[in-house]
């Protein structure tokens, strides 16, 4: 009698560990699928604006929980650079096999190198619940509206144009010729801050990170 209430025992306690470990699979998965996906962002601004420090200080802010996300390139690795960092480093038939597969969110051609946003590394990421900042140019902005309706997007403008000018003759790295190239090339890029959801002015750059960092966290 004893052994077969033990045994009895036995297949139930056998029974409760497999209804415990079906529960914790269950809820496993469930918490799985309720992971909020991850907001895909998207910053542009013209040359000069600052975009890069901006980014740079939001990226030290862990609590955005971002992943700056990396182009895809047909470009030669250039020394010191790791494929996957800088860029992904493609040939030119991969690059094209990807534009025909529809799986780069936007690209464009440069001195005779591609460049492109991939876009199965992107949803890869935002699926982990994590936050893809997109730094691109207004053209490339347009293609991604496109294809992704719910953008957070951003358009970082100096406080003027004459300010913008002061800002790369600051750099002291251009000639003038090449800053009125740019600034000519900004005034038009401007003309596409109506596309964006919000538009924040880079006059001071704590000033301009905080507006960006409570946008984003609006969204999360």
């Amino acid at each position: 009698m004893k052994t077969i209430i033990k045994k009895n025992s036995i297949k139930l306690k056998f029974k409760l560990c497999n209804w415990n470990a079906s529960y914790f699979l269950i809820k496993l998965n469930r918490m799985e699928n309720n992971k909020k996906k991850g907001l895909l962002l998207i910053m542009s601004g013209p040359s000069g604006v600052g975009k890069g420090t901006v980014r740079e200080k939001l990226m030290e802010d862990k609590s955005l929980n971002l992943f700056y996300s990396v182009s895809m390139t047909t470009r030669n690795m250039r020394p010191g650079e790791v494929n996957g960092r800088e860029y992904y480093f493609v040939t030119k038939e991969d690059f094209m096999k990807q534009v025909a597969d529809d799986n780069l969110l936007e690209w464009a051609e440069y001195v005779g190198n591609c460049y492109g946003t991939p876009r199965d590394k992107v949803e890869a990421m935002r699926n982990e619940g994590k936050n893809v900042l997109l730094e691109i140019d207004v053209k490339g902005a347009e293609n991604v509206f496109k294809k992704v309706p719910d953008v957070v997007s951003i358009f970082i403008a100096p406080p003027s144009v004459e300010e913008l000018r002061n800002r790369l003759r600051g750099r002291g790295t251009e000639s003038e010729e090449v800053i009125n190239n740019r600034v000519n090339a900004a005034a038009k890029e401007l003309e596409y801050k109506a596309l964006y959801k919000h538009v924040v002015i880079n006059d001071k750059l704590e000033d301009a990170v905080e507006e960006i960092r409570q946008i984003i966290k609006r969204g999360m």
